[in-house]
């Protein structure tokens, strides 16, 4: 009678974390001899290779397809029927077979949005994608949303609201939480609604999924407006020091972002002799020139600065 060749190995057993691990050589089975559980072989990567600089070793690399990501209802995790026409060694398929394979196709792809849960899902992550494009904004804020979105409609609170406004909630708190600046007036254009209907479903998802929201960065304003207003960098970095004495002075709460943003802009302009006028100013600010002159005013008064009109 063969008896297994067992000796120890130095590994941690994933279920109980004790390391008295044997190895059956014939077997070839790593056994915990506290709780008895059989270590995996080996570790299976989810992530496919990325380096390749030819067709073929672009081909070879893969190992389990496309990564698993948020931006699809399923994850990603479904199949696809190929729409080629044509076989596993490249030659067409016939007029049946293609009339088969196409009827295929249909049924299986209206089988992946069968419920009305996958359908609305499906629709509000298109919404998302589209307003990436549109708003210019990293893919990582649109994975947030679309978690957030997963997370809202899993605790039933989407019935009786619009999918758009939900989805376009959903990219300006995501926004907010990632640190990319977007005011709430270029979320709710990009989604073609009125900016108190996002408001409200935005204030609706702050209270009812209770996230995370930090304060907006008001230094990000500042980089956006002397980006689209094509200032210096000195202008900017003199904004930021207006920006930075009036916080540590207490002079920004309850002040809007864009603002007060705007405001350190303007006698930051007049600082340095790159001169901007309030209305070009309000204009890339998306504020008013009445707000400006409050806020530019108020510094002026409190900082002890003067500026030449």
């Amino acid at each position: 009678m063969k008896h297994s060749n067992r000796q120890n190995i130095q590994e941690t057993c994933q279920e109980c974390g004790d390391t008295n691990i044997i190895i059956d050589n014939i077997t070839g089975e790593r056994i915990c001899q506290s709780c008895g559980v059989v270590q995996p072989a080996t570790e299976l990567s989810t992530q496919p290779e990325w380096r390749a600089f030819t067709p073929s070793e672009r081909d070879n690399l893969p190992r389990v397809g496309a990564p698993a990501t948020l931006l699809i209802h399923d994850r990603g995790l479904s199949t696809n029927i190929s729409w080629q026409n044509k076989d596993a060694s490249g030659k067409t398929l016939s007029p049946e077979v293609r009339q088969k394979l196409y009827r295929l196709r249909k049924w299986h792809q209206r089988s992946k949005v069968s419920d009305s849960r996958n359908r609305n899902l499906s629709q509000a992550l298109s919404e998302m994608t589209k307003a990436q494009s549109k708003l210019n904004i990293p893919i990582n804020v649109v994975e947030t949303s679309s978690q957030l979105y997963r997370q809202a409609l899993n605790a039933n609170i989407i019935r009786g609201r619009t999918i758009q406004s939900i989805a376009s909630a959903c990219i300006y708190l995501a926004c907010r939480q990632c640190g990319v600046v977007r005011s709430i007036e270029e979320v709710a254009y990009s989604f073609e609604l009125e900016k108190k209907d996002l408001a409200r479903n935005y204030r609706f998802l702050v209270k009812t999924l209770t996230p995370k929201v930090p304060k907006v960065n008001t230094e990000g304003y500042i980089s956006k407006l002397v980006s689209k207003l094509d200032l210096t960098g000195s202008t900017e970095m003199t904004a930021i020091a207006i920006l930075d004495t009036a916080s540590e002075m207490r002079l920004t709460g309850g002040r809007g972002p864009a603002g007060m943003a705007a405001a350190c802009i303007y006698i930051s302009t007049r600082l340095t002799n790159e001169l901007r006028t309030q209305g070009d100013i309000a204009r890339v600010a998306q504020v008013t020139e009445v707000t400006i002159r409050n806020r530019y005013k108020e510094l002026l008064e409190e900082l002890e600065i003067e500026i030449y009109l």
